[in-house]
């Protein structure tokens, strides 16, 4: 009886070593990886496959994932380094690097520290750029500094599996000496500024006030010449009267102009005293009886 019971443990105990093993097996060779994974297996040493996200399968105990990689977007911490413009300006350039993980194989087996990689081959592009370029041209070409830089460290990068999304200056740090010689030239460059323009100003007041000249000297002599095309129109119908009439006609007006011009004398107020000569009264006389006659 002893030995039964002996028999039936053995085989349950086998029947359960190997339901075990096989749960074993199915919980080693299936590897869910989360959507932002990726994992690298190896078999027997060397690289066997890289697994997505999602659920995978792998040869239990011959396959082991060596590698869980982040594909997330990862940002270096701010690096600040030395640069020398082209000009010689000492100045400290603060970058920041965005970038992520695409070959996590080329990764793992090509770099060691990958952070440290990117950070130095920065470095050394950034150096590299803004020795070529004068500091007001780093200054005011920094998205175009941005772009060389970013398109550099993807060159570099492209061997270690990576994608450099965005590569960004922070600042341009310059030391005080340079600070205060730059102060010095913006207040010169707004004096002389501000000097063009009032220069600018009084040009223009000058030009204005000789175009108001113009146009006043143009106005007069224009009322000149008016006046005398009345003065010649008047004389031509005199002379066409004249021509019309005889010279009657002209002895009328000046009779006209004589009895217009005694009236004016005796309207003054006051005690006047005129003095005409001899013959101005035969002249009003004869006025007289030219205006009796053509009355």
């Amino acid at each position: 009886m002893e030995e039964v019971l002996f028999d039936l443990l053995n085989e349950n105990l086998v029947f359960i070593l190997l339901a075990v093993f096989i749960v074993v097996c199915i919980l080693m060779g299936v590897r869910i990886v989360p959507q932002s994974e990726k994992h690298v297996v190896e078999r027997l040493g060397r690289l066997r496959s890289v697994l997505g996200p999602g659920i995978n399968f792998i040869v239990p105990f011959l396959d082991r994932v060596r590698h869980q990689v982040s594909i997330l977007e990862r940002q270096l911490p701010t690096a600040s380094q030395d640069a020398i413009t082209k000009d010689n300006v000492l100045v400290q350039v603060d970058t920041s690097v965005f970038y992520r993980i695409l070959e996590p194989e080329k990764t793992v087996y090509r770099i060691r520290d990958v952070d440290g990689a990117i950070s130095t081959t920065v470095a050394g592009i950034v150096r590299a750029e803004i020795g070529k370029m004068d500091l007001d041209e780093v200054q005011s070409n920094r998205a175009q500094l941005i772009d060389t830089i970013k398109g550099f460290v993807e060159s570099a990068v492209d061997d270690w599996g990576i994608e450099v999304t965005r590569a960004e200056i922070l600042d341009v740090n310059l030391d005080a000496a340079t600070r205060e010689a730059m102060l010095q030239q913006l207040n010169a460059e707004r004096a002389r500024r501000a000097q063009v323009t009032e220069a600018e100003g009084q040009k223009r007041a000058v030009e204005l006030q000789a175009d108001a000249d113009l146009y006043a000297a143009q106005q007069a002599a224009e009322a000149r010449r008016v006046s005398a095309d009345a003065e010649a129109y008047a004389t031509q119908v005199v002379a066409a009267a004249i021509q019309q009439n005889g010279l009657e006609a002209a002895q009328y007006q000046v009779a006209l102009k004589q009895v217009e011009a005694l009236n004016k004398l005796g309207d003054g107020s006051g005690s006047q005293t005129i003095v005409l000569p001899a013959n101005a009264i035969e002249a009003f006389g004869d006025a007289f009886k030219l205006l009796k006659g053509r009355s």
